[in-house]
């Protein structure tokens, strides 16, 4: 099977913004034509169990959104640790009827009594602890993974709202088998604060305090309640019962947080036309802010696109640029971009092809950039960020038997999220998104501060990618803390550039540039740590050869060998004859399944 397909020109059409104004992030975007419905659907998802969820969906006749629902559900129940209910998410949807490209934002909220110093220390004025600020009641955000869907649910479902959650609900009252990736985990985390809470400690340990094992039947009846209140009632979780039992929750000690009703019922999703930008002919479409990603990818992207890439190859130079674009592209990423509502986002201005080229001038050959540092696409002044890296999250990908196609990343933050539950759920400690600080050494705020009100900037990545023809090709998209955006670039650079199939995309070495170090897999390095996170992986290796590690390091790199990233890709690549194929990550549990 070909999969690298002919570069050629395209036409450009000015985006305009739905429902939520976005001036910043209006540009000029490829055209995205419609596309032939491939008549079988098709899910990708992180648990064979969230899979089949979703598969049964689209057989009753539901739509990619309906199935999404189902997905969602069920990855609370059997994958807690990364995403759930109390969560929230970002959905890239392409309609092929209309050609329309949407994002959707679910990402928590914070409260009205948020400040800007909450996580600081007030004696020293320096962040508290990392699980200090994770197990805190200030932690939550409002949850808004679930009205985002329900609003999805509005422009494109096919079934009535709450029966997509049948599957779960039976699931949860019958019960599930603890995966090994999910058993690893509990038994990692047991030693910290996992215990603290009653609640989790009843859910996630036996009776003698030891973690569930793998293969443990857990089931759990109160998720089941909880899906049923919201199949009558979609806000279910941001007002009546549940609501206050949240709101209880995080004013628990220690460091009780400022959540109310009135923050709860005042969220709302929002709605924009997704980020879409061209390259090498193809039109790569992403999430808005308060999601970094989509910037950010199609930085690294716009910023690869002044090299020939098919040329370089997979080689060490190949990943040499690879890795100093994703410099370049975090460093802008890390200073300009949070919330679009309360901080000007130049997104404009920072894809703009004579920046990006700028950029891109940077990177030499055989050599290193000295101390990366974020470009001036705009005269902004913005202090250096702060913001902590958590890897968690889950991606899934779905496309229906009429085209209807769906990227969403979905998150409770941290592991476990607060490792705080409800009702059967875990609540996000996803305000730890924030930058600890609100000014850097230099007293210059940083734009990923806290504020009420204001949502978290986000690494996640769901992007839609189209053929030079416009028609829709690929989704990808990965968990990973900020790491999420290296892993979603690569897999485009693999199937655009250099021709690999989904999964040989997927499983190319998850290479991260950040801060000055290059971090990636190697050969034969895994360690008992990451194959407790990287269960799913089983006995298989990733990695890159110690014969290009060795190059790169000749060039200058300093290079971080990892035993193993907590990647956890899914793609759904549409073939030239218009049947699907799929890929799933193999460091962790995921399947890819068709209609």
């Amino acid at each position: 099977m070909k999969y690298l397909l002919l570069t050629t020109a395209l036409l450009f059409t000015a985006c305009k913004a739905v429902d939520m104004p976005a001036p910043d992030a209006k540009m000029d975007g490829p055209i995205i034509a419609t596309t032939p419905a491939p008549q079988t659907g098709m899910v990708a998802a992180a648990n064979p169990l969230a899979t089949e969820a979703g598969l049964k969906v689209l057989r009753e006749g539901g739509s990619a959104v309906d199935a999404a629902i189902a997905v969602q559900a069920t990855l609370g129940l059997v994958e807690p640790q990364s995403s759930g209910l109390g969560g929230g998410a970002f959905m890239v949807l392409y309609d092929p009827k209309t050609a329309k490209v949407w994002a959707y934002d679910g990402r928590e909220e914070a409260p009205s009594g948020a400040t800007a110093t909450m996580f600081l220390d007030p004696e020293t004025g320096k962040p508290r602890g990392y699980f200090q600020r994770v197990g805190s009641g200030q932690s939550t955000g409002t949850p808004g993974a679930v009205v985002m869907l329900h609003r999805a649910h509005q422009d494109y479902g096919k079934l009535d709202w709450g029966r997509q959650l049948d599957s779960s609900i039976q699931l949860a009252e019958e019960g599930f088998r603890v995966s090994p990736r999910l058993a690893g985990l509990v038994s990692r985390f047991g030693g910290y604060i996992l215990k603290n809470d009653p609640d989790t400690r009843d859910y996630f340990f036996m009776e003698n305090g030891d973690p569930i094992p793998e293969g443990f039947l857990r089931d759990n009846q109160a998720y089941a309640d909880t899906l049923r209140a919201i199949a009558k009632n979609p806000r279910a979780l941001l007002e009546g019962e549940i609501a206050e039992d949240i709101v209880a929750k995080t004013r628990q000690a220690p460091f009780p947080g400022t959540l109310s009703l009135a923050d709860m019922a005042k969220y709302e999703p929002r709605k924009a036309e997704a980020l879409c930008t061209p390259y090498r002919g193809h039109a790569v479409c992403g999430a808005q802010p308060p999601a970094s990603g989509g910037i950010a990818v199609q930085s690294i992207l716009g910023t690869l696109e002044n090299f020939d890439m098919a040329a370089i190859g997979n080689s060490a130079a190949g990943w040499h640029h690879f890795a100093e674009a994703s410099f370049l592209g975090y460093a802008d990423r890390d200073k300009f971009v949070a919330d679009n509502e309360f901080v000007d986002v130049p997104v404009k201005e920072m894809l703009d092809k004579e920046y990006l080229k700028s950029r891109a001038d940077l990177i030499k050959p055989d050599s290193v950039i000295e101390n990366v540092t974020a470009g001036d696409p705009v005269s902004f002044a913005r202090g250096q960020d702060a913001t902590p890296d958590t890897p968690g999250t889950s991606h899934f990908s779905i496309v229906d038997k009429d085209g209807l196609t769906v990227s969403m990343t979905t998150t409770v933050e941290g592991a476990f999220g607060s490792q705080r539950m409800v009702r059967g759920f875990l609540l996000n400690n996803q305000l730890t998104d924030f930058s600890a600080m609100d000014k850097d050494a230099e007293g210059v705020l940083i734009a990923n501060r806290v504020a009420p009100g204001k949502r978290p900037r986000s690494s996640m990545s769901p992007h839609i990618v189209f053929a030079p023809d416009g028609e829709f090709l690929f989704t990808t998209g990965s968990p990973g803390g900020n790491s999420i955006i290296a892993y979603t670039a690569k897999t485009i650079v693999g199937m655009v550039d250099w021709g690999l199939s989904p999964q040989e995309a997927i499983e190319l070495p998850n290479v991260i540039a950040r801060n000055g170090s290059l971090r990636l897999e190697a050969q034969n390095l895994r360690d008992a740590e990451t194959s407790e996170i990287n269960r799913g992986a089983g006995a298989k290796e990733f990695g890159m050869s110690e014969k290009i590690v060795s190059e790169l390091e000749a060039i200058g790199h300093d290079v971080r060998r990892s035993g193993g990233e907590i990647s956890g890709l899914h793609i759904i690549y549409r073939q030239e004859d218009g049947t699907l194929v799929g890929g799933a990550d193999p460091r962790r549990e995921g399947t890819a399944e068709t209609q």
